[in-house]
């Protein structure tokens, strides 16, 4: 057995490890003393790897050899035991970014699902900040759990409370919502009330209708802003010296990131300083000029 090293740059025990093949399939095992993987490659002891290199190749029984990394949160979210649908690493980057979570934050989440998002969320808010989820299905929490400490050793950040978003939230001054839930419009009311000024909602939801929903109900509440919606497709490509084309697969369409900011509400109008009724300032803005007939106006 190797000895075992304190080095960041060598495994282990109780450390993930990604093992990829000549063929590029993945396998993810937790590294302990005196352990066999087994797989149609061969056998390779966990005591082989521990105190070795992270990024090192290491050989089976059978003479295949196998790349060891530490996995990415993505990587682990891919292989991870699954409950509910899992939000994939695409989204869960995006969410992080159009939601603007940073490391402080107090954020709220609607649905814990498998552990992915909620795996995202605390890595994004640091040991200074704090997830609470709420989820309405108590059966999943053993397994979500797992999955969460499995990649996030330590979640004392974390409060996860059983009950129902939809009926309102008990936190206040909170910096960020994030929901994976079905019918998001149903959060609105609740959110809008423990929102800080400026604060942001995210909604991730798989069909467009939903979509038109949330958005016409984050409209009708009149303390949103900025509301935006989006999808991301994401497109991998094979590059050799011989060939360079898109990959024959890519992820598409996978579900539908609306966000949302905390405002005041819209004032109706101005006070009838100028004489002008205030419905006046209510009227349409002309449509705005385009950057060709800009150009074509000025040659003129």
């Amino acid at each position: 057995m190797n000895q075992i090293q304190t080095d960041k740059n060598c495994f282990q025990p109780g450390d993930l490890a990604l093992l990829i093949d000549r063929k590029a399939r993945r396998y993810m095992i937790t590294l302990a003393e005196g352990e066999t993987y087994h797989c149609h490659l061969g056998r390779l002891s966990h005591d082989d790897m521990i105190g070795g290199s992270v990024g090192g190749w290491y050989r089976t029984d059978k003479s295949h050899i196998l790349l060891a990394v530490r996995p990415s949160l993505g990587d682990f979210v891919r292989q991870m035991p699954r409950g509910p649908q899992i939000i994939y690493p695409k989204d869960l980057g995006n969410i992080v970014n159009f939601a603007d979570i940073f490391p402080g934050a107090t954020v709220v989440e609607g649905g814990l699902g498998s552990g992915a998002l909620t795996s995202a969320l605390l890595r994004a808010v640091g040991n200074t900040g704090k997830v609470i989820t709420y989820e309405i299905d108590e059966a999943v929490l053993p397994k979500a759990m797992r999955n969460i400490e499995r990649i996030i050793p330590d979640t004392s950040n974390l409060e996860v409370k059983v009950s129902d978003i939809y009926q309102g939230i008990d936190e206040q001054g909170v910096d960020r919502v994030v929901l994976d839930v079905p019918e998001p419009w149903q959060a609105v009311p609740g959110i809008g009330d423990v929102l800080v000024m400026g604060g942001i909602m995210l909604s991730f939801v798989p069909t467009i209708l939903q979509v038109q929903r949330l958005v016409l109900a984050l409209g009708e509440d009149g303390r949103f802003q900025m509301i935006e919606s989006l999808e991301t497709l994401l497109r991998t490509w094979h590059v050799t010296e011989r060939s360079v084309r898109p990959d024959h697969r890519m992820i598409a369409h996978s579900g539908f990131l609306t966000t949302a900011v905390r405002c005041e509400p819209k004032p109706t109008g101005r006070a009838q300083k100028d004489g002008r009724p205030p419905e006046a300032d209510l009227a349409e803005d002309p449509p705005e000029e385009s950057e060709e007939a800009a150009d074509d106006r000025r040659d003129e």
